[in-house]
């Protein structure tokens, strides 16, 4: 019998011995999990940092040249009015000339078509 106790008792201190081997590796599963996560976590992270910066880099490099572009058009406009203006004063002086010309001399005459009735 003792044979069989001896047995027994080795059955038995072979199963706890499962048993705390069983619950070290779902602690050792658990922490690996939980360090998994925490570096998926940082590692997303630093790629949305990544691409918050290229995003904010394209947009200042749009952004930028919209700037040169309206300071561009800006530029011309102002180009622009200031040849208006000195056209403008210019050619004012032949133009009032010839359009008061035009309206106070006066030359009567007798149309073409006019028939003269006899």
């Amino acid at each position: 019998m003792t044979s069989q106790s001896q047995g027994i008792q080795q059955l038995l201190q072979a199963e706890k011995r499962a048993k705390d081997k069983l619950e070290e590796a779902k602690k050792s599963k658990g922490e690996r999990m939980k360090q998994a996560k925490e570096e998926a976590i940082a590692e997303i992270d630093h790629y949305r940092l990544q691409r918050e910066k290229e995003f904010r880099n394209k947009q200042t490099n749009v952004m930028g040249s919209q700037g040169n572009l309206s300071a561009k058009i800006e530029e011309q406009t102002t180009e622009t009015v200031r040849n208006l203006t000195s056209s403008y004063h210019k050619n004012m002086e032949s133009i009032m000339k010839k359009l008061l010309s035009t309206i106070c001399d006066i030359n009567p005459e007798v149309h073409q078509n006019f028939r003269h009735a006899v």
